[in-house]
């Protein structure tokens, strides 16, 4: 396990209980139609806003260091410098399909090829919480990026870039290097992603994951 270099504290957080209700049964069909509806309810207007019958969903978004590429976890920790190296930093996202109209319980709606969505591009900012938000002086310059992912039945999962190696070479992480200026900044990169159905609608959505930037231990072995 890597060491923190820069002494950052890490906090467990934990989730304390809700409100107790008395349990009652329903109909198993009415139970189904309340999951499709949580289901909707889940997603967001930008999913489901545009002409296209189909949205996508992110199931999950990770990052990894480049220093350990295959390793991916929803915070990612980006080293600055990595024995005297710099790498960009991986990230990968695990898509799902999501129809506006699912139908009903007994005759649920089965997506066609049609309604399959390619995902041909993304757009990388990051912001802080404390409103410092100025690239190039409070945090990395915002990117776009190419991918080609096309999301059916069975979901997609695909690889990006979250952390350009350019970041690293300029301003506010270059002064980040042995343990200089901030020490240490912490960051949500918003990653949104665009596609097109196959008809030629247009589709995008919106996946958040934390970055902390450090002059971080280099990994042993």
């Amino acid at each position: 396990m890597r060491r923190d270099r820069a002494h950052v504290s890490r906090l467990n957080t934990g989730a304390v209980g809700g409100r107790v209700r008395r349990a009652w049964r329903r109909p198993a069909h009415l139970a189904a139609v309340a999951a499709l509806a949580a289901s909707l309810a889940s997603c967001t207007a930008g999913q489901t806003a545009g002409v296209s019958p189909a949205f996508l969903i992110i199931d999950q978004l990770g990052g990894a260091s480049g220093a350990e590429p295959d390793t991916f976890t929803n915070h990612l920790q980006s080293d600055v410098l990595t024995d005297g190296g710099i790498f960009q930093d991986p990230g990968e996202v695990l898509f799902r399909l999501g129809l506006k109209d699912p139908g009903t319980v007994e005759t649920p709606t089965v997506p066609s090829t049609t309604n399959f969505i390619t995902v041909t591009r993304y757009h990388v900012r990051y912001l802080r919480t404390d409103g410092r938000n100025t690239p190039g002086v409070d945090v990395p310059h915002p990117f776009d990026g190419a991918m080609t992912a096309t999301v059916g039945e069975s979901g997609a999962t695909a690889t990006l870039v979250l952390v350009r190696v350019q970041a690293k070479v300029e301003a506010p992480l270059s002064a980040l290097r042995q343990l200089g200026g901030a020490v240490a900044i912490s960051t949500i990169a918003e990653v949104t992603f665009y596609g097109k159905d196959q008809a030629g609608r247009e589709v995008s959505v919106t996946g958040n994951i934390s970055v902390t930037f450090a002059d971080w231990a280099d990994p042993q072995g």
